[in-house]
């Protein structure tokens, strides 16, 4: 119980740190900040400066409290520390990328979005379909279909899987991103791949009674 208090604790000051640098360069900041960019790396989102200085830091650490409020009612036997870790560091991740992102950006600083975003998440891809197949089934964390969930065996063999195309697309979009070769459609093509062939391919194991 301490463990997770301390966990809870450190996580969310970290999910914190952009708004304390934000605050302390709050007089440097433009009024309107730019908070979204398209996936070449132009920017089409725009939020004012207490919105984005104190806001996202604050919705990204709401979303990471129940997150750490969900997993925690997991049962221990289906939990997987190494898994566990890399979620409860997603969300301060996120917030810290954010921050530097959106801090940078409004000091005037070439951030290369296009190039910094897709690495981010491939890595994510790379790091999270390298756990997925050690995942236990449970009704928390994982691919929670009808099928997966009735059947362990079906569960075992869909992560598998899902953990093999994490990687392989998480190590596509990597060099892609760095070559600047990387585009919106090519995304949803990897997005797809790691969704739609899991599902099929659990559905088709339910067919054969597995």
């Amino acid at each position: 119980m301490k463990n997770n208090k301390r966990e809870m604790l450190l996580t969310s000051l970290v999910c914190l740190l952009p708004l304390f640098a934000g605050a302390a360069l709050y007089p440097r900041l433009p009024e309107t900040m730019v908070t979204h960019w398209d996936f070449s790396g132009n920017a089409n989102g725009w939020s004012s400066r207490a919105a984005t200085v104190f806001g996202l830091p604050l919705f990204i650490l709401a979303l990471h409290l129940v997150c750490f409020y969900a997993e925690s009612r997991e049962t221990k036997k289906n939990r997987n520390p190494v898994l566990r870790t890399v979620l409860l560091w997603f969300c301060p991740a996120v917030s810290l990328l954010g921050g530097a992102v959106t801090l940078g950006t409004g000091l005037g600083y070439e951030m290369h979005i296009s190039t910094v975003v897709p690495v981010f998440v491939g890595l994510l891809f790379l790091i999270l379909g390298n756990y997925l197949p050690k995942i236990r089934q449970n009704r928390t964390m994982g691919i929670k279909l009808p099928w997966t969930l009735q059947s362990e065996e079906n569960w075992t063999r869909t992560h598998r899987l899902s953990g093999f195309l994490w990687v392989l697309c998480g190590l596509v979009m990597i060099p892609l991103s760095l070559l600047r070769l990387w585009s919106g459609w090519l995304f949803g093509v990897l997005l797809a791949v790691m969704v739609l062939i899991p599902a099929v391919y659990s559905y088709a194991l339910h067919r054969k009674g597995i």
